[in-house]
């Protein structure tokens, strides 16, 4: 039986690089993959990109409520070898339930990458369901300016640091808007400098 994977990291850890070279390590063993992006992400609208500037053009871009059950049909018939899943953060519940479906039924193993929190430490949807039913749930490691590793996305706002606003916004699409990877500490001593 396929299984559902859940692999998450801060800001900058290298997700986006990871599902790209995941994709093309199949595709270069002639294995079928579809490369699924939310439609909440603006950023390079219908790329996957990186920091340090790979790009791919992703297969599906899935709006917010779109269902993944019209894609079923295809899915099987096509002999997918894996479902990759970039900024899963963004899935609704039922999108999950739905990418849990396809691993159990249709027995075609789904790998989602995106962030557990969002920069004011709560956990996203999308994340939360997959916490809840992934088979594998895998962190990929980044660091925080003090050398520890960082867990928290911190944002900030025109070089500030900011618990507010609504919890998406895309860093590149706003260009006032840019998140940092911390540690604990480093989060709360910021957290802390904005009571002051």
């Amino acid at each position: 039986m396929a299984q559902l994977y859940f692999r998450y990291g801060a800001m900058n850890s290298g997700k986006s690089i990871a599902i790209m070279q995941v994709a093309h390590n199949y595709e270069e063993n002639d294995k079928k993959v579809i490369v699924i992006k939310s439609m909440i992400d603006t950023k390079d609208e219908d790329h996957i990109s990186s920091r340090i500037g790979l790009k791919r053009k992703v297969d599906i871009l899935v709006g917010k409520d779109e269902s993944f059950v019209k894609y079923y049909k295809n899915w099987k018939k096509d002999n997918l070898f894996c479902i990759l899943i970039d900024e899963a953060q963004f899935l609704t519940e039922s999108q999950v339930d739905e990418l849990f479906y396809v691993s159990k039924i249709l027995d075609i193993p789904v790998v989602c990458y995106g962030l557990k929190t969002d920069s004011k430490s709560y956990l996203f949807e999308g994340s939360k369901r997959l916490l809840e039913l992934s088979d594998k749930i895998e962190e990929i490691p980044n660091i925080c300016n003090c050398g520890k590793k960082a867990r928290f996305n911190a944002r900030y706002f025109n070089g500030k640091f900011t618990l507010n606003g609504n919890q998406v916004a895309i860093d590149g699409s706003d260009q006032s808007i840019q998140y940092k990877p911390l540690c604990g500490k480093c989060f709360l001593l910021e957290k802390q400098k904005t009571k002051e």
